[in-house]
C-alpha cells in the first residue's frame, strides 16, 4: 500500500516554488486574485505520488513538472495525460489531474475524496460520509471531530460500545505507488462467521518469536499489485532476494523484469498471508515498508494490534484484533509508505499506482487504493457489521478461478476481521522459518 507524504522541508520548498511561479500564472490557475501589486498568488499544484514523486505546477503557457526538491524535470501534456521530460520523452502516462491530490495554500494536501492531511500525514479533515441510521459516532476519545460529523446521525449502541464512522481509506502503497495507501470502517455488531480471538484460542503451536529490538507504533494498510517486488532485484536486496513467479503468479522465474514494466516477473501468489494450525492469534504475511528506511529486504517485524483503527476508524472490527500478532517479512518498498506503516500483501487489497494483475485472469480488484474492502465500505455506507459478508462475496467472485488468491483475500475476512487500517505496536524480530520458506 499502496498514503504518501514527503518530508516537511521538501514540501515547503515546493510550495514556495509554486508561490514564486504563481506571479506568472494565469488568473484561471490561481485560487484567488491579487489584492495589491506584488502580492503572491497561490497556484493550485497537483501531487503525483510514488517511489519517485512529482509536482505539477500550472504556469501561463505550460504545466511545469518538478521533483520533490523543486527542480524542473519536464512538462505535463494535458492533451495526452502524460508527463514528459525536457527531451520530449515519456516519464509517466495516464495522469488525470482531477484524480490527483492537490497542494493547498494552507500547506496541506487535499485528496479527491475530500480528506485533507498535513505534510506529516496527520488527518485534518475527514471526507464527508453519508448519513446513516446505522452509523454510530464515537465521541469518547475524539479531540477533533470529522468535518462531516454534523451530517452523521448519532445513535446509541445496543452493546454500549459506540464506534466511529470511518473515513475512506487513503491510497495504499506498493513498489510503484500507494496506500497507500489508502479505507476503514464504522460499525455495528459484526455478522462475520470468521473466528475472533478469545481467551480460549489455541496458541500452543505458535513459533517462538525472538525480538531483536527497535520498533514503535503505526498501522497496517493493504495492497496487491502483482508487480515483481523491489526485493527481487539483487542490488536492492543485498543478495537476499525474494522470489518472483510468472504472469499467473504460480511458477517461479528469475529475471525478465517486472510485468508492471513489460517484463515477465510477478508477485508469487504463494506469498499470501497465512496462519498455521494451533496458532490462532498469530499470522504471517509479506509487506512493503518505507522506501526511506532502505536495506530492509528479508527483515521481519512483529505487529501487535491495539484494537484501535487509524484515520478515526476504530470500530467493532478493529477491536476484535486487539492482542493479535502479525509477523511480516519485507519484500517490497513504497515511496508513499510512512514510518510505522506496513503495507500488507493481500489479494484484493488494491493495486495502487501500477496494476500488473490484468494478466492474472482475476475479476474485479475493487478500489485502486483499498481494494475490495474499500468498495464494501462505500456500498454499505461505512457500516462495519456488513463488511464481512460483502467482502466474502467479492473474494469468492473475484478469485473464483484461483483458490490460492481467494484464500489470501479471505484472510482479511477471517483473521483480520474485515478491519481497515488497524493500528499496532511493532518490533523487529528474527524471521521464523515459516516465512523464510516462502520468501
Amino acid at each position: 500500500m499502496k498514503n504518501r507524504f514527503f518530508k516537511s522541508l521538501a514540501l515547503v520548498s515546493i510550495l514556495l516554488f509554486a508561490w514564486n511561479c504563481s506571479e506568472e500564472a494565469s488568473a484561471e490557475a490561481s485560487t484567488q486574485e491579487p489584492q495589491q501589486p506584488g502580492e503572491v498568488v497561490f497556484v493550485q499544484s497537483w501531487l503525483i505520488e510514488g517511489d519517485v514523486s512529482y509536482v505539477i505546477i500550472p504556469q501561463t503557457d505550460a504545466y511545469v513538472v518538478t521533483d520533490i526538491g523543486g527542480t524542473q524535470v519536464g512538462l505535463f501534456d494535458p492533451a495526452n495525460n502524460a508527463v514528459i521530460n525536457m527531451n520530449g520523452e515519456l516519464i509517466m502516462g495516464n495522469i488525470v489531474l482531477d484524480e490527483l491530490p492537490i497542494m493547498t495554500p494552507e500547506r496541506t494536501i487535499k485528496y479527491p475524496n475530500g480528506m485533507v492531511k498535513d505534510f506529516n500525514g496527520n488527518v485534518l479533515v475527514e471526507p464527508n460520509l453519508p448519513a446513516s441510521s446505522e452509523t454510530v459516532l464515537d465521541l469518547s476519545s475524539a479531540t477533533d471531530l470529522p468535518a462531516s460529523s454534523a451530517e452523521v446521525q448519532i445513535t446509541s449502541s445496543a452493546e454500549d460500545q459506540p464506534v466511529s464512522s470511518e473515513a475512506q481509506e487513503p491510497k495504499s502503497s506498493s513498489s510503484a505507488k500507494s496506500s497507500s495507501s489508502a479505507k476503514s470502517s464504522s460499525s455495528e455488531k459484526s455478522s462475520s462467521s470468521a473466528k475472533s480471538s478469545s481467551s480460549a484460542a489455541d496458541n500452543s503451536k505458535c513459533p517462538n518469536i525472538q525480538t531483536r529490538g527497535g520498533g514503535g507504533s503505526g498501522w497496517a494498510t493493504r495492497y496487491w499489485d502483482c508487480c515483481a517486488p523491489s526485493c527481487s532485484w539483487p542490488q536492492n536486496a543485498g543478495g537476499n532476494t525474494s522470489k518472483t513467479c510468472d504472469s499467473k503468479g504460480k511458477n517461479p522465474v528469475g529475471g525478465g523484469g517486472s510485468i508492471c514494466s513489460g517484463g515477465q516477473q510477478a508477485t508469487c501468489t504463494s506469498q499470501i498471508p497465512f496462519t498455521i494450525d494451533g496458532c490462532s492469534d498469530m499470522a504471517f504475511a509479506f509487506a512493503a515498508v518505507p522506501a526511506a528506511n532502505g536495506g530492509q529486504c528479508g527483515k521481519c517485524f512483529q505487529l501487535t494490534f491495539t484494537g484501535e483503527g487509524h484515520y478515526s476508524s476504530t470500530n467493532a472490527n478493529t477491536k476484535k484484533l486487539k492482542g493479535k500478532k502479525l509477523i511480516i517479512m519485507a519484500t517490497n518498498i513504497g515511496g508513499d509508505v510512512q514510518q510505522g506503516q506496513f503495507d500488507i500483501l493481500i489479494p484484493g487489497g488494491g493495486v495502487g499506482m501500477f496494476n500488473g494483475c490484468s494478466q492474472m485472469g482475476w475479476g474485479n480488484q475493487g478500489e485502486q487504493y483499498g481494494g475490495l474492502l474499500s468498495e464494501c465500505e462505500k456500498e454499505n455506507d461505512y457500516a462495519a457489521g456488513k463488511y464481512a459478508s460483502c467482502l466474502t462475496e467479492k473474494c469468492n467472485k473475484s478469485f473464483s478461478n484461483d483458490p490460492e488468491a481467494k484464500k489470501g483475500c479471505m484472510f482479511l475476512v477471517e483473521w483480520m476481521q474485515s478491519a481497515g487500517n488497524p493500528e499496532h505496536n511493532y518490533v523487529e524480530v528474527d524471521c521464523p522459518d515459516v516465512l523464510k520458506q516462502k520468501y
